[in-house]
């Protein structure tokens, strides 16, 4: 996912922008920021004077106005297929990692499963399709009215991508992103809107765990810190806070995020894609289902780095009970070029004192 930012040029209220790279016209979608070219595949950054502003949304459409029982959940698996990704094969992992995320939600931490949204490529309702809008509606689904006591998850298996910052509140210079299955023509959904749509509206009380196997996802929710880990076990608390004061944490509630570092120059064979389970969500539930109840952030994360490490310890064949049935006898393949996984959160605290809770 190279030849991503840019700054497009075209006056005020105009409601095309020519493509940064080939110069092509696009047409600016109200609610965007970003868009993808049709013909050189690139994307480029609409800036702020060329955007539209997307009307405010009203209620939940009836297929998102679902059970909301104190735990939720919104699991995301894209594998691209029928060439939505232009030159390159389709990934056949995340839908397992779906189906996987929401047997260790049901069955190890009692999540009802009429309260869980999955969004996958494979299916045939319309509102179940990965689409950006989709993706728009159940993250507000998730947050919507939430209360003291939510345990909330968000989960996403797919493409990830970065995009030039524009606005001065990335410390990097670039925004993070994830690509629904319709990135092409509607663009990546950018981290600031992601921050924006599940992180901020968190009141005191209510706990987000998003877990992200997608390149370029260390930093994908905007929170405000990152904990750098060294191999002798020391760990630090890095302020990830953007250089312009803008506010990326909740509420008062709590947002963490589990997801890969990835510099983007990671070597993996293309075959490689075509594993059956993601790595870095691979690692996370194997981890939560190998480590004991009570676990903290800290050993969990060493857990999941250890068992990266190794390539995946062989599977899904080794997993106590029902809980990676569907992904046994498949192949673990690093199709988003993860090196280790990370951990951010909306707040610092002790991750070997903390316990892990869902």
């Amino acid at each position: 996912m190279s030849n991503f930012g840019g700054r497009p040029h075209g006056g005020h209220g105009t409601a095309t922008i020519p493509c940064k790279y080939c110069r092509a016209p696009l047409s600016v979608i109200p609610g965007e920021r970003a868009i993808q070219c049709a013909h050189c595949n690139c994307v480029t950054r609409i800036r702020r004077a060329d955007r539209i502003p997307l009307p405010v949304m009203g209620p939940l459409t009836a297929p998102f106005q679902r059970a909301r029982g104190k735990k939720r959940a919104v699991l995301v698996g894209i594998t691209y297929a029928g060439g939505m990704r232009r030159g390159c094969g389709e990934l056949r992992g995340p839908i397992n990692d779906v189906k996987c995320m929401r047997n260790l939600l049901c069955q190890r931490f009692g999540f009802p499963a009429e309260c869980i949204i999955m969004l996958t490529d494979d299916q045939r309702d319309p509102f179940r399709l990965p689409t950006k809008d989709n993706i728009r509606m159940a993250m507000q689904w998730l947050v919507q009215g939430c209360s003291y006591g939510d345990s909330l998850v968000f989960h996403f298996s797919g493409i990830g991508a970065q995009v030039a910052d524009d606005d001065g509140d990335e410390v990097d210079g670039y925004d993070e992103a994830l690509c629904p299955m319709d990135a092409f023509q509607r663009g990546p959904i950018l981290d600031d809107e992601i921050n924006e749509a599940i992180v901020r509206p968190l009141v005191h009380g209510v706990r987000l765990h998003a877990v992200v196997d997608a390149s370029y996802s260390a930093t994908v929710l905007d929170l405000p810190f990152l904990c750098r880990v060294a191999r002798n076990g020391y760990w630090q608390w890095e302020d990830q806070r953007p250089p312009s004061g803008a506010w990326k944490g909740t509420s008062g509630g709590q947002a963490v995020l589990f997801s890969g570092y990835s510099d983007g120059k990671s070597n993996f064979a293309m075959p490689d894609a075509y594993g059956s389970v993601g790595a870095m969500t691979h690692s996370f539930v194997r981890a939560v289902e190998c480590e004991p109840r009570g676990v903290t952030y800290g050993r969990l994360l060493t857990s999941m780095r250890t068992i990266m490490k190794c390539g995946g310890g062989g599977g899904y064949d080794d997993l106590q009970g029902p809980i990676g049935a569907p992904m046994q006898h498949h192949q673990v393949a690093n199709f988003s070029g993860v090196q280790e996984p990370n951990l951010s959160s909306s707040e610092m605290f002790d991750i070997y004192r903390k316990p892990f809770v869902l």
